[in-house]
């Protein structure tokens, strides 16, 4: 210790937020994470993980035959030391797992470069086109720009979809107030909205709450009311609402009168990359309603897309309840 008397409580602090980070590290991955002791006992495991195993608790014993693979799991083990004790990661996949995440892997980098590829080429034949005498400059300029932010619009949802899958981008901590986003993000893209003929209608329970971090409700509705203008068609009222029932199961709806979707096409509205025939030559990177996915499946919650009574989309934000 130092005279001041400082040094150790500070580092006392740093060890225990270096402890509490390591644990939720763990606890929140999406993967089947077990952390055992020399003797095989469990230290701290993931929440899948306890899920997936029947009786996995914190000091229970890890079975033989799941260490050696036998149990439909194929472990990779990570043996450390940690302050003189021995302990062991243990990561646990299905059979083809890898293989199937790599494909996954290679399809999403072939999607990424196509839709890249796409509003480069336009920028380039944009930019080829001032050259040519008696070019309009300014309509030139004007319209580069906007391939410019269609493609950062692309790379900004690009590597927060990745942040998201990685758990870097955390999703859940406490509950947040919907009214006042809803409000927010409906103001921010009135101008857009009035544009594409589209009136945003916010309606609900101006109490309710959701099992969310206020970013990543921001980034729900954001995705809805953008959707809705991207495909909706002109003349077309959104609703946006947020509900919460008296056992605090809270449930988010945007429902809109439009061109809607084909009923064979809405369980794929939330693939990555997917367009619906309708929508097909809309601008937009094709992974909001993705995005919007991740963020509910990492909520323990549920999206769903439905038809809307007498024509147009309802897409349903559904939370189980309170999270514990």
């Amino acid at each position: 210790m130092n005279v001041d008397g400082h040094d150790e409580p500070l580092e006392g602090t740093k060890r225990v937020h270096e402890l509490t980070r390591a644990r939720m590290l763990v606890e929140e991955s999406r993967e089947i994470v077990v952390i055992v002791d020399a003797t095989q006992h469990v230290v701290v495991a993931s929440r899948r993980a306890r899920e997936a195993i029947t009786g996995l608790t914190e000091g229970s014993l890890l079975s033989t035959d799941i260490l050696e693979g036998s149990r439909g799991y194929v472990p990779y083990l990570v043996p450390y030391d940690l302050g003189g004790q021995s302990e062991t990661l243990v990561y646990l996949s299905k059979p083809g797992d890898l293989a199937a995440y790599q494909e996954l892997r290679e399809g999403f980098t072939a999607s990424v470069s196509h839709e890249l590829r796409t509003p480069l080429a336009r920028l380039l034949v944009l930019l080829e086109s001032a050259e040519l005498a008696g070019a309009d400059i300014p309509e030139l300029i004007k319209q580069s720009r906007n391939e410019v932010r269609e493609i950062g619009e692309l790379i900004d949802d690009v590597l927060f979809l990745s942040e998201l899958e990685s758990g870097k981008e955390i999703v859940s901590l406490g509950t947040s107030p919907a009214a006042p986003v809803l409000i927010e993000v409906a103001g921010e893209l009135a101008e857009s909205a009035e544009r594409a003929g589209v009136e945003i209608v916010i309606e609900g329970d101006g109490d309710a709450e959701l099992p969310l971090r206020p970013r990543m409700i921001r980034v729900i509705v954001r995705n809805l009311i953008e959707n809705a203008i991207r495909y909706a068609g002109p003349n077309t009222t959104l609703k946006l609402a947020a509900v919460q029932d008296a056992n605090g199961r809270a449930e988010l709806m945007a429902r809109d009168n439009g061109t809607g979707v084909a009923e064979h096409e809405l369980p794929r509205l939330f693939e990555r990359f997917y367009r619906a025939d309708r929508a097909r030559s809309s601008r937009g990177t094709g992974l909001g309603l993705a995005i919007t996915k991740h963020i509910m499946t990492a909520a323990d919650g549920n999206v769903e897309a439905t038809e809307t009574d007498g024509g147009g989309l309802t897409i349903r934000c559904q939370f189980s309840g309170p999270q514990n």
